[in-house]
């Protein structure tokens, strides 16, 4: 076993990990390409395609679901579609200038700001809709997270035991 190519991919994998809260980062999909890269640089030696078809379909899955979770959790809280383009936008805004904190606050106060000036919706029912968005961020940030543990700790245990 190379152990330089998998401190490689193991790094890949936390930069993956953080991609699971960070919206410019594709972190699942990172995380698995990893994955792959090693599989086919072990010559499968450690796990093999079947195992990747199947954590495939998950990345798949688990891409659905964090965006279902995003926009079931404005849409439950009241937010038009200003109020979720508001959330993306204060989210990349907020990571970029404030990193994890501005994150969290820019996915709900883009969409307060968002819902009060392009669906001129009043303070409170802006507000109900920044914290759904907010919800869902987290909820689906979350999901992706325990996901993406899964994934590593599947890549470190193929190569203790494998």
């Amino acid at each position: 076993m190379n152990i330089f190519i998998v401190i490689v991919c193991f790094i890949i994998m936390l930069l993956g990990l953080a991609g699971t809260v960070v919206p410019v980062l594709p972190g699942i999909p990172i995380i698995w390409a990893a994955l792959m890269g090693y599989g086919w640089y072990s010559d499968w030696a450690y796990y093999g395609l079947t195992a990747m078809v199947v954590t495939g379909v998950i990345v798949a899955l688990s891409l659905a679901v964090d965006q279902l979770a995003s926009v079931l959790g404005a849409k439950k809280f009241g937010a038009t579609r200003a109020g979720m383009i508001g959330s993306v936008v204060g989210a990349i805004f907020g990571v970029i200038f404030f990193s994890l904190i501005g994150l969290i606050l820019g996915t709900f106060f883009g969409a307060v700001i968002f819902e009060m000036v392009f669906s001129r919706r009043d303070f409170k029912k802006s507000l109900a809709a920044g914290t759904g968005a907010l919800l869902g961020f987290l909820t689906g940030s979350l999901f992706k997270f325990m996901v993406g543990m899964g994934f590593i700790t599947y890549f470190i245990f193929a190569l203790i035991v494998g």
